[in-house]
C-alpha cells in the first residue's frame, strides 16, 4: 500500500466523485424516475436535469425530500452517484439505505449509510448501521471527505459496506449466536436528504444554520443488481447457484479486498459500536466474529 498520507489523498479525491447501485434485467434498468420510484416530498423540493439523469433533493425549513424503490428486494449489490452538501452541512444528514418498511416501522430491519454534515472545511463522517427487527445500536463512523462512491453488496452470510469498491465494513451473520442479522425480510431502496441536527453534528452540539439553505444533494445513475422481491416468496433464491450471489466467491473477501479493508480500519476508523465499553458493557456477540474469515 502507499503511505497514509499519499493514500488517504487517493482515496479522497476518488471518494468526491461517486455512489452507485447496480442493475440485473430484473432490477432497475434506467427508464422515467417515476417508472422506478416514488418520491416523499413536495414536487418543489425535488427537480431532475433537463435531461432526467441526475435527480436534485432539497432541504430547507420548509420540508425535508427523499426517495424509495417501488420493488423491494432480497439480496444483490445496491450503489448510486451522490453529490453531498458543500459548505457549512452541520446538522444535515444525507442517507442511502435500505429498509424492509416503507414507513420505517418500530420492528423494521434496515440497513444504512448516513453522510453526517459538517462545519466548512471539516470531512464528513460516514455511519453505517445495521437494524434488526427495531434494534440498532450497531453504528460505525469513518471519515471522509464531500463525495464518495458508496456500495452495498448483500449475500446471507454477510452484509458489505464498499466505498470504491474498497470494503470498510464487512457486517457477518452471527446466527449462531445472537441473531442480530436482517437476512429474512426484503427491502426497499431509500435515499434522503433531512433535518438531523438534534444529534448528526457533534452530538447535536452544531446546529443547521438555516441561512446557507437551501441544502441540495444530487443523485444519478441509480441502479441495481439484485433479487428483487414477488409475494409470497422472491423471484430468485441464495440457493441456486444461478445467480452472483449464489457463487462461494462471493460469501468472502478477496486476498485484495482484505487488504484494503484492514488498511481503511487502520486510518479511517473514528467509532466503532464494538469497542464502546461505556454503551455495552458486554461486547455485542456479532463483535466476537472476525471479518476477515
Amino acid at each position: 500500500m502507499e503511505s497514509n498520507a499519499s493514500s488517504m489523498a487517493r482515496v479522497l479525491l476518488i471518494l468526491s466523485v461517486i455512489f452507485t447501485l447496480f442493475s440485473s434485467s430484473n432490477g432497475v434498468v434506467g427508464g422515467a424516475f417515476e417508472e422506478n420510484f416514488s418520491k416523499s416530498c413536495p414536487g418543489t423540493h425535488f427537480k431532475t436535469s433537463k435531461d432526467g439523469q441526475i435527480w436534485y433533493l432539497t432541504l430547507d425549513q420548509v420540508s425535508d425530500c427523499g426517495f424509495i424503490t417501488k420493488q423491494s428486494y432480497r439480496f444483490g449489490w445496491y450503489s448510486t452517484k451522490l453529490k453531498l452538501v458543500g459548505g457549512d452541512s452541520a446538522g444535515v444528514v444525507t442517507a442511502f439505505y435500505m429498509c424492509s418498511e416503507v414507513e420505517a416501522g418500530p420492528l423494521r430491519d434496515e440497513i444504512d449509510f448516513e453522510f453526517l454534515g459538517n462545519r466548512t472545511g471539516q470531512p464528513y463522517l460516514i455511519q453505517t448501521n445495521v437494524y434488526n427487527n427495531g434494534s440498532g445500536g450497531r453504528e460505525m463512523r469513518h471519515q471522509l471527505c464531500r463525495y464518495s462512491k458508496f456500495n452495498q453488496r448483500w449475500v446471507d452470510p454477510l452484509r458489505r459496506f464498499f466505498v470504491d469498491k474498497v470494503p470498510i465494513r464487512v457486517y457477518k451473520n452471527a446466527n449462531h449466536t445472537n441473531n442480530f442479522f436482517p437476512a429474512q425480510r426484503p427491502m426497499y431502496v431509500f435515499s434522503s436528504i433531512w433535518n438531523a441536527d438534534n444529534w448528526a453534528t457533534r452530538g447535536g452540539l452544531d446546529k443547521i444554520n438555516w441561512e446557507n439553505a437551501p441544502f441540495v444533494a444530487s443523485y444519478k445513475d441509480f441502479t441495481i443488481d439484485a433479487c428483487p422481491w414477488k409475494n409470497p416468496y422472491p423471484a430468485c433464491a441464495s440457493s441456486t447457484t444461478q445467480h452472483w450471489w449464489d457463487q462461494n466467491n462471493t460469501w468472502h473477501l478477496s486476498s485484495k479486498e482484505k487488504i484494503d479493508y484492514a488498511w481503511v480500519q487502520r486510518n479511517f476508523v473514528v467509532y466503532n459500536y464494538c469497542q464502546d465499553t461505556v454503551r455495552n458493557k458486554y461486547k455485542p456477540q456479532e463483535c466476537w466474529l472476525n471479518p476477515l474469515d
